[in-house]
């Protein structure tokens, strides 16, 4: 089924003037560097989504979490590998998930805890205008989901200026 130009991957709050919810979204989009507000809406979706798929594991497994677990396993080994779940964790941890553990899994903000930028913002841009790899492929979505597996693979491009050490905009000791 292909998808038409008007769908949305995310919902809008529900009330759109609410100061306190308004303050904690700009202090995340802040701390995080995401364009916009729609960025962080998308990952709360994609919580929300996954927190409901727990939730109807354990409704069909009448609240046995192993049985839940064995057959959600694909689900549950997708969240491991991209890092949102630890290993030891299990279907009951995804209940207990916060928006900050989907912000801290996108190539933006692993690029910078790994000192591609100075900044969050400035890893994003360096990912949007094409100078930085993950593994041998170039990346320029800011919001792609990183395996725990490629968080070292992280890197300048090697035709990038910025791939010289010595370029002034590169963060001291990377």
């Amino acid at each position: 089924m292909a998808l038409g130009n008007n769908t949305k991957f995310y919902e809008t709050p529900n009330h759109p003037f609410q100061g306190e919810r308004i303050a904690e979204e700009g202090d995340l989009v802040s701390r995080y560097g995401l364009a916009t507000k729609e960025e962080l809406w998308r990952a709360q979706s994609e919580l929300r989504d996954y927190r409901r798929e727990a939730r109807r594991l354990l409704g069909d497994s009448q609240g046995d979490a192993e049985a839940a677990a064995e057959a959600g396993s694909d689900f549950l080994a997708r969240l491991k590998r991209i890092g949102v779940l630890d290993d030891e964790d299990s279907i009951d941890d995804i209940l207990s998930l916060d928006v900050t553990d989907i912000l801290e899994r996108r190539l933006q903000t692993i690029a910078y805890r790994n000192g591609v930028g100075n900044t969050p913002k400035q890893s994003r841009q360096f990912i949007v205008h094409g100078h930085v790899t993950v593994g041998d492929a170039r990346v320029t979505e800011p919001s792609v989901k990183i395996d725990v597996t490629q968080e070292g693979d992280i890197e300048f491009d090697e035709t990038s200026p910025l791939s010289d050490e010595l370029h002034p905009e590169r963060a001291e000791g990377q």
